[in-house]
């Protein structure tokens, strides 16, 4: 059955970021449930993932951010004015604003813009029949943000192709091992860099097809040297540790090769005296990617396939399990777990309630 659509006097529950600060400043309150306006989606929210950008946000360190955080949700389509959803229809919202501009996923309803919504569904298929694809709403909560920006960093940013070797650096975490998956099924020969190499994370990562796990840390580029004897070159590099790394990065790239950066787990601090006539080899490219962007007319969501990648989820194709699934009500103990790098791999949060 299709929810009813909300009254203007529903109300729901919403986690604020009540000031700056460490995780005990996420308090969960009550809120009018919002209504939207033509061109929106009111979302009912049944789970969403946690991200780092939604701790630099909660910090206080992220350009723009809002009260009620979350970049990402899956949920049901409880009312859709301009009609370009069905009510009840299985749905992820990815950025478009949501926890920057707009009030985000922490909640059990958001409102997005309908271009930053994907069906879970193909056209006229019975989507009462969600839940017997075999995952919950948790594992479906793992996949948006991660794979969305995984896949458009893997073949539209760096352009990987059969055979060749990319090197995923930070590939232990969540949006690292979506970049595995990804780039693994496309014929990539993949090396990851991770923080420690315990032995149940490396095996983990070759047992998803990584070559090779390596280490990551400063000096990179001339352990590979003496280890293997040789100077390691990559085809195309995805760098997803950030500005620390990534001058080192651009050295480890034949021509022609590329580096794409995507990501900040060593930090948002900005490269210092970064001279390109000095460190950037000749016929290398640089591309960034930010999924912030995704909605816009140049990065429609509609390119990636999150249908078919939550199909492969589904058929065991793709290990993407969620390293771990909290309540509502634990939001606090699961930015602690991001906050002391815990994390090794995808966290979400499950509201039992809707």
């Amino acid at each position: 059955m299709s929810p009813p659509t909300p009254t203007p006097t529903s109300t729901m529950r919403a986690i604020l970021i009540t000031r700056p600060g460490p995780p005990s400043t996420l308090q969960i309150t009550t809120l009018p449930i919002p209504t939207p306006s033509p061109g929106e989606a009111l979302i009912k929210i049944h789970a969403f993932g946690i991200n780092h950008a939604e701790m630099h946000m909660r910090r206080g360190e992220w350009a723009e951010s809002v009260p009620i955080s979350g970049i990402e949700c899956v949920g049901t389509i409880a009312s859709c004015p301009s009609g370009e959803f069905p009510l009840g229809v299985p749905v992820a919202s990815v950025m478009g604003g949501l926890g920057r501009t707009r009030a985000g996923s922490y909640a059990e309803y958001t409102v997005a813009r309908v271009e930053n919504v994907v069906c879970l569904v193909e056209e006229g298929e019975d989507w009462e029949g969600w839940d017997t694809i075999g995952l919950g709403w948790g594992d479906v909560a793992a996949l948006p943000e991660s794979y969305c920006t995984a896949w458009t960093c893997v073949f539209r940013n760096l352009g990987v192709e059969r055979g060749e070797r990319l090197l995923i650096r930070g590939a232990g975490s969540a949006f690292g091992r979506a970049a595995v998956n990804l780039a693994v099924d496309a014929g990539a020969v993949v090396t990851g860099t991770v923080r420690s190499l315990g032995r149940e994370r490396v095996e983990e990562l070759k047992g998803m097809g990584v070559v090779e796990v390596v280490l990551e840390g400063e000096g990179l580029p001339g352990r590979l040297e003496e280890e293997k004897g040789e100077v390691v070159k990559f085809d195309k590099v995805l760098d997803l540790v950030g500005n620390s790394t990534v001058v080192e990065s651009l050295t480890m790239v034949m021509r022609d090769g590329r580096v794409c950066l995507a990501g900040w787990l060593g930090g948002l601090d900005p490269i210092k005296d970064f001279n390109p006539l000095l460190q950037m080899a000749s016929g290398v490219h640089l591309s960034f990617f930010g999924s912030f962007v995704f909605g816009n007319p140049e990065f429609p969501l509609s390119d990636v396939p999150l249908r078919k990648i939550v199909k492969a989820v589904a058929d065991g194709k793709f290990d993407a399990k969620p390293f771990k699934v909290f309540a509502f009500e634990e939001i606090q103990e699961a930015h602690r777990y991001m906050e002391e790098g815990l994390a090794k791999g995808k966290m979400v949060v499950v509201n039992s309630r809707t």
